[in-house]
């Protein structure tokens, strides 16, 4: 009997330890990798930082980078936005 009592401590305490591990490694993961574009796509052109003038076309966003950004941590989105990360790079100028 007191063996199977062990036994079922003991699995709750791994299953609490896999469980917390995993979540761990989640926030983790979202603090390293804040947003996709920035991390993952290159340096930044002075195109994509600078915003377009009255007249001019608006800036091409990277569809897939955003999707990411926002499935994986939202906050990270602000940050491409803000660097210009998110935005196509500039062809032809």
């Amino acid at each position: 009997m007191n063996i199977l009592i062990l036994l079922t401590h003991l699995k709750v305490f791994v299953m609490k330890k896999i469980t917390s591990t995993i979540l761990a490694i989640l926030l983790l993961v979202m603090i390293i990798l804040p947003s996709c574009a920035t991390v993952f796509c290159g340096p930044v052109s002075t195109c994509q930082r600078t915003k377009p003038k009255a007249g001019e076309p608006q800036r091409a966003v990277r569809g897939g980078v955003l999707v990411l950004d926002i499935l994986l941590f939202w906050p990270g989105a602000i940050i491409d936005f803000a660097t210009g990360a998110i935005y196509k790079p500039c062809t032809g100028k």
